[in-house]
């Protein structure tokens, strides 16, 4: 049994994200390919270690502090320098600056594999003051993981590490998600009624929302908004100012909720407009539920998972205009949009399931080893 330690700043269900998703998948499928996975991760609650979370191991260290969104903690050194020495493969997920210093720190002897879900984007500034630490990191690492060759091509980083870079995207698990019951989806369909389209995921800066209610002024379709964040009052606040009737704000909702809203949508419209968006999980559950969807060419790995004219319609970013005829082109042609899910079905099973995923980082693995 190869033993994996993951090492990110946070986790279920403390947070509930994209790259914690990736996490999840990888720990609960390990065992299927020989491997054993354990995940250190920070938190406000303390210290803790061994817990049992849907069937693998997780320890928590004690957040201390954060700076720009990275976290940073004194115990988590001793730690990650113990739970490293007992592991055969050490599994980083990157950005986050502290994991960079805790492997010098703790001189990591093992071999390692980081998953790269995203440059760097927002903080430039002090993005100039951590390239020296990042680059040392990301040379001292044995694979470096992208999850799209997309990614890979317009990521100025990745380029200079080409050599050690493997693609392996992300992939799903259908089987842990809830089925829907009659009753939530008869109960959905009376709220928000029978044909809408959904976006889900953090209201965040680079989520592109902003942009969609502009659409909206220019071609009103109803929308259901799942999740919450930082944008979500100035959101709410637009959408009133804009008057836009159409809009549901939902927040976050559990999954068996979710999941019936994915079953019932038309299709799912995913704006987000910068490269912090380095690969949306949310399509790639659209994806699974056979919806056509709409996104933004940005040159990450949306693009990947929705294929413009296959899988769904790929605009501009920052376009209203572009949104907005999108949004009316698939609402106006149900054939064409229900093809494109079907497609979006296909190409799923194809490339994103975690079964997939989970088979070809247990490769690497070994290959490491």
């Amino acid at each position: 049994m190869v033993k994996i330690l993951h090492f990110f700043k946070t986790y279920y269900p403390s947070t509930k994200g994209g790259v914690e998703q990736v996490i999840f998948q990888l720990s609960a499928g390990a065992a299927r390919y020989g491997c054993q996975a354990e995940v250190l991760y920070l938190s406000r609650a303390g210290s803790s270690r061994n817990q049992t979370y849907a069937g693998h191991i997780t320890h928590r260290s004690r957040l201390d502090f954060e700076v720009a969104s990275t976290g940073f903690s004194i115990s988590a050194l001793r730690d990650f320098a113990e739970l490293a020495s007992e592991a055969d493969i050490v599994h980083y997920h990157f950005p986050w600056p502290y994991m960079d210093v805790a492997h010098f720190l703790t001189r990591v002897r093992k071999p390692t594999v980081l998953t790269y879900h995203s440059d760097i984007v927002k903080q430039k500034t002090l993005l100039r003051l951590y390239s020296p630490l990042m680059h040392q990191f990301l040379k001292r690492v044995d694979r470096i993981v992208a999850t799209s060759p997309n990614y890979v091509e317009s990521s100025q980083t990745l380029q200079r590490y080409r050599d050690k870079v493997r693609i392996i995207p992300i992939g799903l698990n259908e089987a842990t998600y809830p089925c829907s019951t009659n009753d939530k989806l008869a109960y959905w369909r009376k709220r928000v009624g029978e044909r809408f389209f959904l976006f889900v995921g953090a209201l965040r800066y680079y989520k592109g929302l902003a942009f969609l209610f502009e659409a909206l002024r220019l071609s009103s379709f109803p929308v259901v908004v799942i999740g919450t964040g930082a944008e979500e009052a100035e959101l709410k606040a637009l959408s009133q100012r804009y008057g836009l009737t159409g809009i549901r704000f939902l927040g976050g909702l559990p999954d068996e909720d979710k999941v019936a809203l994915l079953s019932l949508c038309y299709g799912l419209v995913f704006p987000s407009h910068l490269r912090s968006e380095a690969f949306g999980i949310s399509l790639l559950e659209g994806a699974m539920f056979s919806k056509p969807m709409i996104s933004c060419e940005i040159g990450t790995g949306t693009t990947f998972i929705n294929v413009a004219g296959e899988t769904g319609l790929v605009v501009p970013p920052a376009d209203p205009a572009a949104l907005a005829q999108a949004m009316r082109s698939l609402w106006e042609q149900p054939d064409m949009a229900a093809q494109m899910g079907r497609r979006a079905r296909a190409r799923f099973e194809q490339l994103f399931t975690a079964d997939s995923m989970v088979s070809s980082y247990a490769k690497l693995y070994r290959e490491l080893l």
